[in-house]
């Protein structure tokens, strides 16, 4: 929805709550005409039921105003005596419409009584325990799990995250109606958890720090057009923000420019340093001399002595698939029984831009758009920037999949039939790549991921769960990496003990204070 259309929207919304409510003013002792208007009609509400005026800012919040909106019918219905459960229940289930029959045929026959007594229940404290917890989901921080290998051996599958709102600003939700603290998928029914309109303009609070180059971030997948996440369905709209999450490494930030050459990354024409605790991969093709296969015995060596558990057999005697980071592949080379140990190469002519000759490990080289640059159109550039043209920068011009038509003929590209020779980015762009080089579907595959795409960033890992079945519970947890930092150098710290140590001061503490207190 464009600003317009969600201005008249917002106003219609007041004019039916007015309609629906403007006698329980009236009979509250409020002149009718408050009722109609913006933000002053909560307000005056909130004095209406007797309530603190602050309740009026979950009204405006979104996905929060979906539980606090029950919130107050419910409790204008108590004020005026309502308070039966037939009287709730009639309320929410017809999505207030209960009110507007009491407000025309009884709201003569009731009793104003703001005071009334209103004990807090169960279902109320439940329903602001919600509201909390959706608002702190929202805005500051998110619980995310690490479900692909795409950034082993630097995060693990199995490690539980808490990705923070605000370091690059928090993003509210554009999609208004919507399950709290659920995707784009309701558990178990497998259902859709939201509603395509209305839609809310993209908007960003202010965030403390800009995406720096290898900052790991959490994103909506640019690309993603499936109805549900992990199944196959045909190409549909999705809204931003009910895109299925990825978490990569930002290896080239808005202006760079980039290329690999090799399985090494180059930024501005300068080979990448990574933070310390990045442990790049890559799959390697190892062949051993007189292709001979490895020994039983020096396979479970590699796997007892180096952690070299990655390798996979082929139909070539003597020739192996190992995903190594660059200690592991030192050893793999001095082992006396290997002849050779190359790359392993796919993708020829399947990567972002169609380059017939580039691959996961030999990609590039090209420029990553940022904000307010003016970008050429020509044969070249085409593939590189439709998507941005067809689909990411116009964020109000229609809910499809490509908001503009863009198309090449001959040399020349046309946006929505016309000519176009060149185009203003709106917003910048970013490369996302996991470590695990050879396993990670990123960037290379599916391109630029814009700024509007960004969801916040890893800063702590609270568990860590090893997936593997023949292991107990407890020796699943990964104790060295709960309630340690993502980021960080040096060797990972662990805080769990002094965490537990201070809850347990804090607990004794209030005890022994209490026990003096009473005495």
């Amino acid at each position: 929805m464009t600003p317009i259309q969600w201005l008249i929207f917002f106003i219609a919304m007041n004019i039916v709550h007015g309609a629906a409510t403007f006698k329980f003013y009236q009979k509250a002792g409020k002149p009718a005409w408050k009722a109609f208007v913006p933000f002053l009609n909560i307000y005056e509400l909130m004095d209406v039921i007797n309530r603190p005026k602050w309740w009026l800012i979950f009204v405006y919040i979104p996905v929060v105003n979906l539980l606090m909106i029950p919130v107050l019918w419910v409790q204008l219905l108590k004020v005026f005596g309502k308070k039966d459960s037939k009287d709730i229940w009639l309320a929410i289930l017809t999505l207030g419409v209960y009110l507007a029959y009491i407000n025309y045929v009884e709201i003569d026959k009731l009793t104003y009584a703001p005071n009334h007594d209103d004990k807090e229940t169960f279902l109320g404290s439940i329903i602001f325990a919600v509201i909390a917890a959706t608002i702190v989901h929202t805005y500051f921080i998110q619980p995310y799990t690490i479900p692909t290998p795409s950034l082993e051996k630097s995060l693990l599958v199995g490690d539980y995250l808490f990705v923070s709102k605000f370091h690059y600003g928090a993003r509210p939700p554009m999609t208004t109606v919507a399950l709290p603290m659920v995707h784009d998928t309701i558990p178990l029914i497998k259902s859709r958890s939201y509603l395509k309109l209305p839609q809310l303009p993209y908007m960003r609070l202010p965030g403390f720090e800009k995406i720096k180059n290898n900052d790991i971030v959490v994103f909506n997948w640019p690309a993603d057009t499936v109805k549900y996440f992990f199944q196959e369905n045909l190409p549909q709209y999705k809204p931003i923000d009910k895109k299925s999450h990825y978490v990569k490494r930002c290896v080239g930030i808005a202006g760079d420019s980039l290329q690999i050459k090799n399985g090494v990354l180059y930024i501005n024409g300068k080979k990448v340093t990574y933070p310390d605790r990045t442990k790049l991969q890559h799959v390697y093709v190892v062949k051993t001399k007189d292709s001979v296969d490895l020994s039983r015995a020096t396979l479970m060596r590699l796997v007892k002595n180096y952690d070299i558990k990655e390798i996979q057999f082929t139909t070539k005697k003597g020739t192996y698939l190992m995903n190594l980071t660059d200690d592991k592949l030192k050893v793999i080379k001095n082992m006396s029984n290997v002849e050779s140990v190359k790359l392993y190469n796919v993708g020829k002519g399947e990567m972002f831009g169609g380059h017939k000759d580039w691959d996961i490990n030999n990609f590039g080289p090209i420029y990553i758009p940022k904000k307010g640059d003016v970008l050429q159109l020509n044969k070249e550039t085409y593939p590189f920037y439709k998507w941005i043209i067809a689909r990411y920068d116009d964020h109000d011009a229609g809910h499809k999949i490509d908001k503009h038509k863009v198309e090449l003929k001959g040399n020349d590209v046309y946006v929505d039939g016309k000519l176009t020779k060149e185009y203003t980015v709106k917003q910048d762009y970013y490369w996302m790549m996991g470590d695990n080089r050879s396993n990670s579907e990123d960037s290379r595959f599916w391109g630029y991921v814009p700024f509007d795409h960004v969801v916040g960033k890893p800063v702590f890992i609270f568990m860590s769960i090893d997936n593997d079945p023949n292991k107990k519970f407890l020796d699943k947890i990964r104790w060295d990496r709960v309630f340690t930092t993502v980021s960080g150098s040096g060797k990972r710290v662990s805080y769990l003990w002094p965490f537990i140590g201070l809850i347990l001061i804090y607990y004794f503490g209030k005890k022994l204070w209490n026990k003096k207190k009473n005495a």
